[in-house]
């Protein structure tokens, strides 16, 4: 069986997928990187089935096919160079996260506006939960 992912091993792909320094990255050099933070080597579908990660692949493909990696620099500065990468990676993908969000709010401003809701009643609180009452 499978080894379900956690959410501590959905952010430590993430990051090595923001880190990558090859001119290429597939779905089966990522697992195998993989395989050292998730303790098991997890199969390429798990990887695309969480949208996360797989997000973060097509961005960071996306930004190598554009921006082509750069030659390597002394190694006093590998560290800070490989941060730079691994930051700028993540810059860009969570941009786009961010502009996926924006058009999504548009949508639900628009169907707010048509379906006649106020302002007042979007910006209601959520109900309080009650966690010590049970319902039979």
């Amino acid at each position: 069986m499978a080894k379900h992912l956690t959410a501590d091993d959905v952010t430590a792909i993430i990051n090595i997928i923001d880190g990558w320094r090859d001119e290429k990255i597939t779905w089966e050099q990522l697992c195998d990187a993989s395989a050292q933070v998730v303790g098991k080597k997890p199969t390429r579908q798990s990887l695309d089935g969480n949208t996360q990660i797989k997000e973060a692949y097509l961005a960071k493909k996306k930004g190598l096919k554009v921006h082509a990696p750069k030659t390597a620099l002394p190694s006093s500065l590998n560290a800070a160079a490989e941060r730079i990468t691994r930051l700028q990676s993540e810059n860009e993908r969570l941009k786009a996260k961010n502009s996926e969000l924006l058009e999504q709010f548009v949508v639900w401003q628009y169907n707010a506006y048509k379906y006649g809701l106020k302002e007042h009643q979007l910006n209601e609180p959520l109900p309080r939960i009650d966690r010590e009452r049970t319902e039979q």
